[in-house]
């Protein structure tokens, strides 16, 4: 099984003579892949490599990457981003206010860019700081792989559970075919001994209108089908929770029409309790890649 987890932490750190710097992944669970980068100002160009490389590795989950630096001992020096700078100037020039003094201008984010970002140097610092950022997803996709092992494991189990249940169901008496010819002969009775002006034929009509509703082995035999479908989707490599998220909702979908045909309290309980395991089975498969 080759299950991979949502959820994770990794943190990988660098350093070259201008300084050192830290990455720190972290994701949770999330409907599709949902990347936010934050960068120290004049790092902004890394963002869109640094996204591409979460994409290539990742492909679902809330994934937060955070670059922290911290200076050598030889000072920094900075340009200002002179075409940033001009639209500052023009939006104030449009909106007839007073252009935003240098207090306000320190905050603007990248207008102030170190002078490093036009150097050769800058180039090899890039790369190896994202030779450093691919340790640190290497660390994540472990993470991942560790969790998903671990629940690989409980949605093992959880199906097991869901087919011990489905065979207490089908070999309940109530649904067996002696029972149910019962119910329908019983139900003729009934119906053929009271007082009514339905012709004979449309009585028997009804009557085997309500057994057949009643009637859950057609709900077992697709049960059963749902419980194969997700044994064999364990076994497989790659991104299977979406799979998994729907074969919850058709094993939700049969439990509950068995639960509403039940017809004695023991395939009732046997309903809910398969209620209660898919339920289980659904809160876990959502952290599920």
């Amino acid at each position: 099984m080759a299950l991979k987890s949502m959820t994770g932490f990794a943190r990988a750190e660098g350093s070259d003579e201008s300084g050192a710097w830290a990455w720190e992944l972290r994701c949770v669970n999330g409907r599709s892949l949902d990347v936010r980068c934050r960068m120290p100002s004049g790092y902004e160009r890394l963002d869109r490599a640094v996204r591409k490389a979460l994409s290539e590795r990742f492909k679902r989950g809330n994934l937060a990457a955070n670059l922290t630096l911290k200076r050598g001992e030889s000072p920094r020096r900075y340009q200002i981003n002179q075409a940033l700078l001009a639209k500052i100037h023009e939006l104030a020039d449009e909106m007839s206010v007073e252009p935003p003094g240098l207090e306000s201008l320190v905050n603007v984010r990248g207008l102030f860019e170190p002078l490093e970002a036009e150097d050769a140097a800058s180039e090899a610092r890039d790369e190896a700081m994202l030779g450093t950022l691919a340790a640190a997803i290497e660390g994540l996709d472990g993470m991942r792989r560790e969790e998903g092992a671990r629940l690989a494991v409980v949605l093992g189990e959880r199906i097991d559970e869901l087919a011990a249940l489905s065979a207490q169901a089908e070999a309940n008496a109530s649904v067996q075919p002696e029972a149910i010819r019962a119910r329908l002969e019983r139900l003729f009775g009934e119906l053929l001994g009271a007082e009514t002006s339905l012709p004979e034929e449309r009585l028997v009509q009804e009557a085997a209108i309500l057994v057949g509703k009643a009637d859950v082995r057609e709900e077992l035999d697709r049960l059963g089908v749902h419980i194969e479908a997700a044994r064999a989707l364990l076994a497989e490599d790659g991104q299977v929770g979406r799979r998994l998220e729907f074969l919850c909702q058709e094993l939700n979908r049969e439990v509950n029409t068995i639960c509403s045909k039940a017809a004695d309290v023991s395939l009732t309980r046997i309903g809910l309790d398969l209620k209660s395991v898919v339920d289980q089975l659904r809160e876990q498969v959502q952290n599920i890649e």
